[in-house]
């Protein structure tokens, strides 16, 4: 796997991404920081994102852990190559009900067309909420 850093410019390409991608605007979703095959990115709790009881919901959490994967992955594409999920295994652990979340995703391992990404969701006081197992193919 390349392990270069990220170029300034790369950092800015991310940003652009995130910017431009509405679902991800939607939730809310923050990019936080970003390294070749890994990325971490953020999602407040707000009332729009909760079921009965006020606990965030298990998609939203989903999709939090679902973007960074995506962003994990495109640290490593070439130009031109794009990604998509092929699978999401999840595990929720502790319910989540204010604050935010954060989702570490880092590459386990990444194939000629797949990718393997491991991410751990935590909440604002550092504890565990879920993690997930993800694969990822690339297309063109």
């Amino acid at each position: 796997m390349n392990t270069t850093p990220l170029t300034d410019a790369e950092q800015a390409r991310l940003r652009e991404i995130c910017a431009a991608i509405p679902y991800v605007q939607l939730l809310g979703i923050e990019l936080l920081e970003a390294e070749r095959g890994a990325a971490r990115l953020r999602l407040p709790v707000s009332e729009k994102l909760t079921r009965m009881q006020g606990i965030m919901h298990g998609g939203a959490i989903a999709s939090l852990i679902d973007s960074a994967s995506a962003f994990a992955v495109i640290t490593l594409l070439e130009a031109g190559q794009t990604t998509v999920t092929v699978d999401l295994t999840l595990h929720y652990l502790r319910p989540v009900l204010r604050g935010a979340i954060t989702a570490h995703a880092r590459v386990l391992r990444a194939g000629r067309r797949i990718v393997i990404i491991a991410v751990d969701v935590t909440n604002d006081e550092g504890e565990l909420t879920a993690t997930a197992l993800t694969t990822y193919t690339k297309t063109s």
